[in-house]
């Protein structure tokens, strides 16, 4: 393992800040996330686990989000529903640079938080 991230967030929180400005989901989240969001009906703890599981990710990269895009991050999900990390320009230049081929990443919510956890792989594991 080379990084490990954990992030909770108030789902309260993000459901504000969907309703102060439209462009909170365009700022943060990829076109695949975003249709992600839509077929999940627009909810806040949705948005919320998908935020958490991106400030996870940074801080398994070390850096925060300070060092690259939000949308350097992309969280997808099998047919099964389990979500997977694809990273992109700089979030994946920081990775490959650590020696990371893998993000693994977990994301749960309850009424009013939602939690991710993040952990990076050894190139040399895959």
């Amino acid at each position: 393992m080379l990084g490990l991230g954990v992030d909770i967030i108030e789902i309260d929180r993000i459901a504000s800040a969907m309703e102060k400005s439209d462009q909170f989901i365009e700022r943060l989240f990829t076109d695949q996330e975003k249709v992600y969001i839509l077929n999940k009906g627009q909810k806040s703890e949705t948005v919320a686990g998908l935020f958490a599981a991106k400030e996870a990710v940074s801080k398994v990269l070390g850096t925060g989000i300070s060092k690259f895009s939000w949308k350097d991050i992309e969280i997808s999900h099998t047919a099964e529903g389990q979500p997977r990390v694809s990273l992109h320009r700089g979030a994946k230049t920081i990775a490959l640079s650590k020696g990371m081929g893998e993000i693994l990443v977990s994301i749960a919510h309850c009424k009013t938080y939602a939690i991710a956890n993040a952990m990076g792989q050894s190139l040399e594991v895959i």
